[in-house]
């Protein structure tokens, strides 16, 4: 009987900061307003990176997106709503036998 794969996880918070992959941004995307400096597409190389590591993003915490390409979150607890470019993200790869 074949052995069943074992899996590696891993959770991180990621961050959307445009400023750091502007280059990418620009060469990517037709921003015709500017590029938003939250926007979740700079997200993608550090994505791409943790792909190369083999991890593969299984889940990103699901949110509402604003004008300015925030992320608008509310406090189950308390009620209250804030806006963040942090993202939830959980990835896993295969576990090295």
């Amino acid at each position: 009987m074949a052995e069943q794969q074992k899996w590696q996880y891993m959770t991180v918070f990621l961050k959307a900061e445009a400023e750091h992959v502007m280059d990418f941004l620009q060469e990517k995307w037709d921003w015709k307003n500017g590029i938003p400096r939250n926007t979740p597409e700079s997200l993608i190389p550090r994505l791409d990176a943790l792909g190369e590591e083999g991890w593969e993003l299984i889940h990103m915490q699901p949110v509402m997106v604003g004008s300015n390409a925030d992320v608008l979150v509310e406090d189950a607890g308390s009620g209250t709503r804030s806006w963040t470019s942090s993202y939830f993200c959980v990835f896993k790869r295969p576990k090295a036998v």
